[in-house]
């Protein structure tokens, strides 16, 4: 096991130092009035302090006055930024060197130009301008062109020739997007066609809700822009940890102190790439074998960890920092969300081999459940693929090579080598546990379905969803499933016990944006359903009594956040993953956490 702190503490006597001196009162009160310049009050803006280094910044919103007040533990020189859509961000540097409160109004000054409102927009927003002939075409490119990045951020608009789009399409199939044949051609034009360079004229609609200036956002910001960090979980002793999986490195921070320490996963003893070796992974970014991905703990303090590329299960003792490795087996390819039941049993997907497995901790055996099948197709890419990635290591061919070619002056461009439509995979993908009567529940992105498995008998039974797109879904207290629609811009309910589903669309900045709402999680203590919508920068919580969405603005653009977990005080927290990260404002993926009441609480400092 390798560790890095990240901080570079040189010796015990600076450890010490740094513990003692972050465990000393030493904080800042900054209040007053956020308006225009005409002294309109602004609702809804973000007041953001940074400590010196940038790497930790905390957020509030202003009331409906624009009255903000917050408290920071930062020291030093700190950064203080008001920023609101349509107007310039306000940026003020400020000494701290002793705890003090300070009134600090603010004048926001309105963006007078069509570009830097164009620039300022969310990514939704420069989607939506995207003009499709066909809608299935526009259903297959959400489905699948939005699942591991925004689409429309500045990286991903920039005006290219129509020769480097296709190649840039080829390198997406390469990474496991799914397209056919026919829509191939109509996703390369649309995207060079549309994203020229052009601005876009939108209005988005920002509304404002008293829950907003009771709320506060931390985040940290660690790795670089070529880090990768996918699920975060909270661990017994209250850390944040995350799975870094393009490079074999799990993440933990001390919300307490700040520190971020990085623990280096075993070596597998497979090739870069693991069991995918022969394939392209994204350059630059997947550099390990293991490719950690979903995390949870069990009752006894242990992370365990699904390693996509290795076809492992890892268990991480937070306490001793020491990790296991648990083999699956029996053709699993690709283990994805994990989640552990009442009895300690761990549960999880498996992705690319139509699989749910069920791991006994005590007796170190693993339960693999083979899922239905759709089609004859489906089951043969079942059980071919095991043998075809073996056999792609032996090919003389050189597949991460292969497409990725630059194209030579006057060559025709085609789009054909290697699309494949997403029929040949059901893909099953979220899983959660009934706290009702412990039943397994999973999803299948691709087949729009959602099972349940008894965790005695093993008997399995399956219902269509009457939306596409299911990924990360997850029980209530009452035992009500909540699914995400990734393809369609919604949440669904299902009560099992009447077999009804009930659809809820998301609120969208402007006509003709979507949402892509990957995970969502219910809180423990008020039921609400938390959803990252992932393409507006914001994050969404939907009241059950009410059906009413409320959205919180993401302090920091290109927001793209995967598992959502809660801390023991009802934090609300996740991992800033858009994969590059250095598409994310700061270039490199954070921890975030959304705390409800936190802004109240630093009202209640004065």
């Amino acid at each position: 096991m390798v560790t890095r702190n990240i901080t570079r503490l040189a010796s015990i006597t600076a450890v010490s130092l740094n513990l003692l001196l972050s465990s000393t009162v030493f904080s800042a009160v900054f209040f007053g009035t956020i308006t225009t310049t005409e002294e309109i009050p602004v609702a809804g803006a973000m007041v953001t302090v940074s400590n010196s280094s940038a790497t930790h910044k905390q957020t509030v919103y202003t009331d409906e006055l624009g009255y903000y007040s917050i408290k920071t533990p930062f020291e030093g020189t700190l950064t203080l930024r008001v920023r609101t859509p349509f107007y310039n961000d306000n940026l003020q540097t400020i000494s701290v060197l002793n705890p003090e409160k300070k009134q600090l109004d603010v004048l926001l000054g309105e963006l007078k130009t069509e570009a830097k409102i164009s620039e300022t927009l969310t990514a939704s927003a420069h989607a939506a301008m995207l003009e499709w002939h066909s809608p299935e075409t526009k259903t297959t490119f959400i489905s699948q062109c939005n699942f591991c990045h925004q689409v429309g951020n500045a990286l991903t608009r920039k005006p290219r020739e129509q020769a480097e789009w296709v190649l840039i399409f080829r390198r997406m199939t390469r990474y496991g997007s799914f397209v056919p044949f026919d829509q191939a051609e109509e996703i390369i034009d649309t995207l060079h066609k549309n994203f020229d360079g052009s601005l876009v004229k939108s209005i988005q609609s920002n509304d404002f809700h008293s829950a907003l200036a009771n709320a506060k956002v931390e985040e940290w910001f660690v790795g670089d822009g070529l880090s990768f960090i996918h699920d975060a979980d909270i661990a017994e002793n209250g850390n944040l940890c995350g799975a870094g999986q393009g490079s074999d490195i799990i993440y933990e921070l001390d919300m307490k102190t700040n520190q971020v320490t990085e623990y280096l996963m075993p070596d597998p003893g497979l090739p870069v790439g693991g069991l995918f070796s022969a394939f392209p992974l994204p350059i630059g970014i997947f550099t390990g074998k293991q490719g950690p991905h979903s995390m949870a703990e069990d009752k006894d303090g242990k992370l365990w960890i699904t390693s996509t590329l290795s076809g492992q299960l890892v268990s991480f003792d937070t306490h001793s920092k020491e990790f296991k490795e648990y083999k699956i087996g029996n053709g699993a390819l690709y283990p994805h969300t994990i989640r552990v039941d009442k009895e300690g049993m761990i549960w999880f997907t498996v992705a690319a081999s139509n699989q749910v497995g069920r791991f006994d901790p005590i007796t170190e055996v693993f339960t693999i459940i083979d899922l239905p099948v759709e089609s004859f197709l489906e089951s043969i890419t079942y059980a071919m693929m095991p043998s075809f990635l073996k056999m792609a290591t032996w090919l003389p061919i050189d597949l991460k090579a292969y497409g990725t070619e630059h194209l030579e002056p006057g060559a025709s461009p085609t789009p054909y080598s290697w699309v494949v439509d997403r029929s040949i995979t059901t893909l099953p993908y979220g899983i959660d546990i009934s706290p009702l009567d412990g039943s397994v529940w999973y999803s299948k992105l691709y087949g729009n379905k959602i099972g349940r498995i008894d965790p005695k008998t093993l008997a399995l039974k399956e219902w269509g969803t009457p939306l596409e797109g299911p990924r990360r879904l997850r029980f209530d207290s009452k035992g009500i499933l909540w699914i995400p629609s990734f393809d369609e811009s919604a949440i669904m309910r299902f009560d099992p016990s009447s077999n009804t589903f009930k659809n809820f669309p998301m609120p969208k900045l402007s006509e003709n944006e979507w949402e892509v709402p990957y995970a969502l999680n219910v809180h423990p203590e008020t039921d609400d359903i938390w959803i990252t919508p992932n393409n507006s920068d914001r994050i969404f919580r939907f009241d059950q009594k009410t059906e009413s969405y409320f959205a919180y603005a993401s302090p920091t653009r290109v927001t793209f956040l995967r598992d959502l977990v809660f801390t023991k005080d009802g934090k609300v927290c996740s991992s800033q993953s858009n994969l590059p990260a250095h598409a994310i404002e700061g270039g490199r993926p954070a921890f975030i956490c959304f705390d409800p009441e936190g802004g109240l609480k630093d009202r209640r400092v004065e």
